[in-house]
């Protein structure tokens, strides 16, 4: 077992819960891997190939973390920390790399970041989670089904490599949902289209918070001169790097289309209020003169005309409407309607 900077204890370490013990593996260097037990990890010296998998909420699991595992204090709290940020951090032969997966292929639940905490010194994988992560248990069923990673080495390659893959599935979610946005917006079906764009950009800020740390960490990671990390694992690695920028980019295309689908929307809205607006306006302008007309033929003093004459309502009735078509056939005319 690799030392760092500080010495086991020579006290019986602390066993984890049953629920704090994901998983123990020794993996076997042709793609497969056998459970071992908390027990048989404890009472050998060979760690070489080793995956141990705690839930860090564990009191035990900390206790050992800080205690018997070995790892110094940096590492062993980056472990445990409950709030973490996408990167990567190197020393010697020793990798530090804290990242963010998805578990939901919907969009609904894109904002599910799961955090994963890994350790390892080409030899042996620590990593902790408080959540389960489906990229995790995706290296772990090819490992027991004999077509795994080799190595630890592999095993850190594999591991980004599906992590960053379940995301693919979530903002492909996100492509479909904005694109079947846009399709309503133009077929003018608008209905409930203003809460779904609120929450469609939500969703998409709150994955791309981790997703830019994410990047850096991963080229910091690449750029890394890690004695155990091979060139060819560094190929893999810049392969999940470059597919990482490109799901970032993909990201901004869907904020950037939500926004305009929701400028559209706001355009469209505003248009339709100032055509109401604009209608309103023009039957007033119409009705405008033959409200004076009717005011004024309705004051209550002498000398009105046609107070005596029984077909005067008529021909007042008469001249209102050809004033309201005058002034119909004016405005438009005028191109006003």
């Amino acid at each position: 077992m690799t030392k760092l900077n500080t010495q086991e204890s020579a006290s019986a370490p602390s066993t984890p819960a049953a629920n704090g013990i994901i998983h123990l593996l020794r993996l076997d260097g042709q793609g497969g891997a056998t459970r071992i037990s908390w027990e048989e990890l404890q009472g050998t010296t060979d760690y070489h190939g080793t995956w141990v998998h705690l839930d860090f909420e564990d009191p035990a699991v900390q206790a050992w973390l800080e205690n018997h595992s070995g790892l110094n204090d940096i590492a062993s709290r980056a472990l445990t920390n409950p709030e973490t940020r996408p990167r990567a951090l190197a020393r010697g032969r020793n990798l530090l790399l804290t990242l963010r997966g998805l578990n939901a292929p919907r969009a609904e639940e894109a904002e599910d970041m799961v955090s994963l905490r890994i350790w390892t010194d080409g030899n042996r994988v620590i990593s902790t989670r408080r959540r389960p992560l489906n990229s995790t248990q995706d290296v772990v069923d090819d490992l027991l089904a004999g077509e795994g990673p080799c190595d630890a080495a592999e095993l850190l390659v594999v591991w980004c490599d599906r992590t960053i893959e379940r995301m693919g599935e979530t903002l492909s979610h996100l492509e479909d949902e904005v694109m079947d946005i846009e399709a309503r917006l133009l077929a003018d079906s608008r209905d409930g289209l203003r809460l779904e764009l609120a929450q469609l950009r939500k969703r998409v800020i709150a994955v791309r918070r981790y997703l830019a740390p994410q990047r850096e960490a991963m080229n910091r990671l690449v750029g890394e001169t890690l004695p155990w990390l091979d060139e060819l694992n560094r190929l893999r690695l810049r392969e999940v790097t470059d597919r990482l920028i490109r799901q970032i980019e993909d990201l901004d295309e869907v904020r950037d289309r939500a926004i305009l689908a929701q400028e559209e929307l706001a355009n469209r809205i505003a248009e339709e209020m100032n055509e109401r607006s604009y209608v309103f306006t023009a039957v007033a302008g119409i009705f405008l003169p033959l409200g004076f007309l009717t005011g004024l033929l309705g004051i209550n003093v002498g000398g009105m005309p046609g107070v005596e004459d029984g077909a005067a309502f008529w021909i007042v009735v008469l001249l209102c409407g050809a004033l309201g078509v005058g002034l119909t056939f004016l405005f438009r005319l005028r191109r006003w309607l």
